[in-house]
């Protein structure tokens, strides 16, 4: 157990590897800090990053999840995205924000993708007022950007370390769309499928580790939901000039339980055992739940 001054709203290990542990973790204060577990009083790498709280955090590099640095990305409400390398002291490698003369958006999530190799890497963003942006960090480009409409609350490529295959985002009013990130139309940019799956918030989307496919979404209502994602017969068709465009597959539920009379606002699964998995909800409780049968979806 460890006590730090500043409440902290997130953390990731995935900018380290299983050996080191580092836990790195954002806070109220706008501070980035990785911390060794093993001695944990003084913060590894330390950095005043934002102006207002740390939203969201994720890594890669490590964990043997992705190639290339091992970075990490932080959002906040001061409507800024930032990347970081703890190897370069006190400044961002990458800084996303408003252009002058936008209005600053809180952003509520950030999620790494497409490092598959030591070139590529993308961040997605997730904001207040339903924008999601792709940045490019190859390019340091903005590469897409689209609206949903409703708060952004969480967003996860299927998988951070391979060739852009598929996104999902979730929102405030219990929706979440799954993009086909394979074809990227110039106008229309990326297909996508949404599916009403509650009238309550969903707080977060996670991926099964060993299926691409089947991801979970917690919800307001304190339920979670299992999902697949089947693919079209053919994931690309030309338009009337000719330019491939995606075409989105449909989504089906497998499964659905009311675990809480709470939201629940966290869940992960196990990257080892095959449908272990742990959510966290407002009820102050930690559940460890079994998905079985997994194998026959």
């Amino acid at each position: 157990k460890i006590e730090k001054p500043k409440p902290i709203k997130c953390g990731t290990f995935g900018a380290t590897s299983l050996q080191q542990r580092y836990l790195a973790t954002g806070d109220f204060g706008g501070n980035l800090n990785i911390w060794n577990l093993e001695a944990p009083e003084i913060p590894v790498y330390s950095v005043k990053g934002h102006k207002e709280i740390i939203n969201s955090i994720d890594g890669v590099g490590g964990l043997g999840i992705g190639e290339g640095a091992p970075e990490i990305v932080t959002g906040s409400r001061d409507g800024t995205v930032k990347v970081w390398d703890p190897r370069q002291k006190d400044t961002p490698v990458a800084n996303m924000e408003p252009v002058q003369g936008e209005s600053k958006r809180d952003c509520w999530t950030v999620a790494f993708g497409n490092a598959y190799n030591q070139e590529e890497r993308v961040v997605c963003a997730g904001y207040d007022n339903g924008d999601i942006k792709l940045f490019d960090l190859k390019t340091m480009s903005l590469r897409w950007e689209t609206n949903i409409k409703n708060g952004v609350c969480s967003v996860e490529f299927d998988r951070k370390d391979v060739n852009m295959n598929k996104l999902v985002a979730t929102s405030l009013e219990g929706k979440f769309h799954v993009f086909d990130m394979r074809t990227q139309h110039p106008t229309k940019g990326f297909a996508s499928v949404s599916e009403k799956a509650q009238k309550s918030t969903i707080w977060q989307v996670r991926h099964l580790p060993q299926n691409r496919d089947i991801f979970m979404t917690s919800g307001g209502a304190g339920s979670l939901h299992l999902w697949k994602y089947e693919y079209p017969a053919q994931r690309s068709k030309k338009d009337s000039e000719g330019t491939e465009m995606g075409v989105a597959g449909s989504v089906s539920l497998l499964q659905n339980v009311t675990l809480s009379t709470q939201p629940i606002s966290s869940l992960d699964w196990s990257p080892d055992k095959k449908g272990l998995c742990v959510c966290g909800a407002f009820d102050q409780t930690v559940r460890v739940l079994i998905v079985t049968k997994l194998n026959k979806v």
